[in-house]
């Protein structure tokens, strides 16, 4: 039984993690802004599963509130054995004309506290001997779908060099690639979900899953669905020039989670 820290803990995919984590037997340390909703999920999870589920309230996007983060994965009792970077969010604009704010927001949450976080935790974990980094990217790191596309395009390529730099030390970095998945997500960023068929969603369950799994196997990088997977294949293999037509910034109010 060990401990595990999720970021954007209180809804979508951190949720499922955590629920699927608490099922295991893990203890959670449980990362979001809002106490009330941190707390509510709390209650539910200690009650269900019996773990123990620490709260942190912490605005990733302000130093101060990596700051508390950090703090957190540099303790030494009851470490944490499981980092996942999953806080984000869909920006529901387009770079010209929309707020620059938000740009940068997202930036620093989607990035900046990746990178952070992640360089903490691992730092630790080797010196503990044992570890792993769970950093969810997106389907939308292989197109040019605006900002969020870039955002997750460097997570991918920061967590497959991450994997490469721990490789021998008994600590693993996984990228997790989802597609359209069952959640909060599109409705919060203002996106129309209408606008992808039934066929391409993906449960949550499922993605929670698949990524624990592949953490578990020590793989780098998961896209949870034979239907991803072959799309992520073709992307990676299509003239870019034509990626940008079809998946470029015109798509870019259907962001891919």
């Amino acid at each position: 039984m060990g401990t595990a820290l999720v970021t954007g803990a209180t809804s979508g995919i951190g949720l499922e993690l955590a629920w699927q984590l608490a099922a295991a037997r893990h203890h959670l340390v449980l990362v979001a802004r809002t106490t009330d909703r941190l707390e509510k999920v709390a209650h539910q999870i200690r009650s269900a599963a019996g773990v123990d589920v620490e709260v942190l309230t912490a605005d990733l996007g302000s130093v101060e509130g990596r700051g508390v983060v950090t703090d957190r994965l540099r303790r030494d009792a009851r470490p944490v054995g499981l980092l996942v970077n999953n806080a984000g969010f869909g920006l529901g604009q387009r770079l010209v004309g929309g707020d620059l704010g938000r740009e940068e927001l997202a930036l620093e949450v989607m990035v900046h506290s990746v990178l952070v976080l992640s360089k903490v935790a691992a730092e630790a974990m080797v010196a503990r001997g044992h570890g792993a980094i769970l950093n969810v990217s997106s389907m939308a790191a292989w197109t040019t779908m605006g900002t969020y596309a870039a955002h997750k395009a460097w997570v991918l390529a920061f967590t497959e060099g991450l994997a490469g730099e721990l490789a021998g030390t008994h600590v693993t970095a996984t990228a997790l690639c989802p597609g359209l998945v069952r959640t909060e997500f599109h409705e919060r960023a203002g996106l129309d979900a209408a606008t992808w068929p039934a066929s391409a969603w993906v449960d949550v369950e499922r993605v929670a899953s698949a990524a624990l799994t592949a953490v578990r196997r020590g793989q780098v990088v998961v896209t949870p669905s034979l239907r991803y997977t072959a799309a992520a294949v073709a992307l990676r293999h299509t003239p870019r020039r034509l990626v940008r037509k079809v998946a470029g910034a015109a798509a870019s109010g259907r962001a891919l989670r």
